[in-house]
């Protein structure tokens, strides 16, 4: 029996009124602060090839965090296996931008999600890539199709005249001998990396490689090989929502990612990929209607990989 996503999608947003106005936007990189907090967006892309769209779900906003997602998967394509030697797989358990955490540990990132972790990522890339900006973006706009996808300067700006706690985890990498390159550099691409505006609809195109298994949606190309492409999701599954993991996991069951400029997307696997976008979020960072929509499609649905 086929499911009626586009009925499900104006259930949800009609159940989740009673929670609009829950949450804060984030304030911390002032940029962000100048988002409308009651904007709010959906999309799903199905493998029928149909898309399910609700609300502001051609906005653009800043992607954040889940663009360390797409920084890993490029690392991964480029360097495969090795990139394990220099970051872990755990869940963290602390929050995402800890530095006890990683002085314990002795400057090996618990996984590629958290901000050390990611920043590793980010080093690895300027190692490798001719222009890492400018490579990085023609990897994401031929994943979605989209030449229009770009980073906000803005956005960028604002991280790096607030990121004191980001420069202190870099120097700290660089302390243990875990980032190769000038300290400035790397951080410079990571806060663009961050910066990274997209739409729901562009989101949602961009993480059907991941529920494709690696390969292209609606082509050929062996983005990740395969196995690769299931580590990925299965990182997504443990380290993707910050310390709030387990409770994405337990309420909707489907691998994703958040950022605190609101969006999340998700996948299931030879399904669908869905992004959704709200700029409020929860104490851990994670988009308060967000979190909600996607507890009622996988409850709606009746499915999710568990």
């Amino acid at each position: 029996m086929s499911i009626k996503y586009q009925e499900i999608l104006q259930e949800i947003h009609e159940e989740i009124k009673p929670f609009k106005g829950e949450g804060q936007i984030a304030t911390y990189i002032p940029e962000l602060a100048t988002v409308d907090p009651d904007k709010y967006g959906i999309c799903l892309h199905c493998f029928d090839g149909q898309e399910y769209t609700l609300g502001d779900y051609e906005e653009k906003f800043s992607i954040q965090s889940i663009s360390k997602v797409l920084t890993l998967s490029l690392a991964v394509s480029k360097i495969g296996e090795r990139i394990w030697e220099r970051v872990d797989v755990e869940p963290s358990g602390d929050p995402f931008n800890s530095l006890v955490q990683l002085e314990y540990e002795q400057g090996i990132p618990r996984n590629p999600l958290i901000n050390s972790g990611a920043i590793v990522v980010a080093d690895i890339l300027v190692s490798i890539l001719d222009d890492p900006k400018e490579d990085f973006l023609k990897f994401i706009r031929s994943i979605c199709g989209n030449e229009s996808i770009n980073f906000n300067p803005k956005v960028a700006a604002s991280e790096k005249a607030t990121g004191f706690r980001n420069a202190a985890l870099a120097n700290m990498l660089k302390s243990f001998d875990n980032i190769k390159n000038d300290v400035d550099t790397v951080l410079d691409f990571y806060f663009h990396q961050c910066s990274l505006e997209m739409t729901c609809q562009e989101l949602s195109r961009t993480f059907l490689l991941f529920a494709n298994h690696g390969t292209q949606y609606g082509g050929t190309e062996q983005i990740l090989p395969r196995r690769l492409g299931k580590r990925i999701n299965a990182i997504m599954q443990t380290c993707g929502f910050y310390d709030e993991a387990g409770e994405f996991s337990f309420r909707v069951g489907l691998p994703g990612k958040s950022g605190v400029g609101g969006g999340i997307a998700a996948i299931y696997p030879q399904q669908y990929s869905v992004a959704v976008w709200s700029p409020r979020l929860n104490p851990k960072g994670n988009s308060v209607l967000g979190m909600k929509s996607l507890e009622l499609l996988t409850t709606k649905t009746g499915y999710s990989i568990f």
